[in-house]
């Protein structure tokens, strides 16, 4: 039998002691199949402590910057192969079945997985569909759909950038004219938390302004204090 190369499982997180545990239960898998890598940005509830629990290697991040977090952990890596993932994530069973037969091709691809989100209501449903479609075809998924991608295709286009905001659609960005980018058909269920606080379709339009706002030049710094006024 073929020995698959290792893969490295990088979440970034802060103060996710309520997500975290099913993230982690949901990713339970061997130490000689994968490594799964928690940077953490100076979490003040049972992160660490959860992480640790479950033989996770914890990393510290002196900033809260989501776009640092990534870097640092894809650097402490041992993987040929990183999965990025978000703390607040769900993924379903037989997603390493299908990340294996990705591994086994050994193309130079990245793959983003199919966007679901966590919660019954049918609303969302339409989000999940227009979601879908905008990454299939434009090829431009947002981080909550995860990132599977070489260690060297990674490294090669200088991975995300040490920025609090819009690192994902930055590398992406970078990525797009490079490589060939692929939607797997396994999903990831992200938490309706961001979109629970507030309108469904104010949350959508937000989200679709600050993406309009970054790709015609404005300041990270002015995006991210706007984004986190309230």
């Amino acid at each position: 039998m073929i020995k698959l190369p290792k893969i490295s499982i990088i979440i970034p997180t802060y103060n996710e002691s309520q997500h975290l545990p099913l993230l982690l239960s949901d990713l339970s898998i061997s130490s000689e199949e994968a490594e799964i890598i928690i940077v953490d940005c100076n979490s003040e509830d049972k992160t660490k402590e959860i992480g640790k629990l479950y033989g996770s290697k914890i990393y510290k991040s002196k900033k809260k910057n989501r776009g640092l977090q990534l870097n640092i952990g894809a650097k402490k890596a041992k993987g040929k192969w990183f999965i990025f993932i978000h703390a607040d994530s769900r993924i379903r069973k037989g997603w390493l079945k299908k990340v294996k037969s990705v591994i086994r091709s050994d193309e130079n691809f990245v793959c983003f997985f199919k966007f679901k989100i966590n919660n019954k209501n049918i609303i969302y449903r339409f989000l999940e569909i227009l979601v879908n479609f905008r990454s299939y075809i434009f090829k431009d998924p947002y981080g909550d759909q995860g990132l599977l991608i070489q260690r060297e295709t990674y490294f090669k286009n200088k991975g995300y950038r040490k920025i609090p905001l819009m690192e994902d659609l930055d590398f992406i960005k970078r990525l797009r004219n490079k490589v060939s980018l692929k939607m797997l058909t396994t999903p990831i269920y992200t938490s309706s938390r961001k979109w629970g606080k507030t309108n469904i379709i104010f949350q959508a339009f937000k989200n679709w302004s600050y993406r309009k706002r970054w790709l015609r030049g404005e300041s990270i710094k002015s995006l991210h204090s706007d984004y986190y006024k309230n």
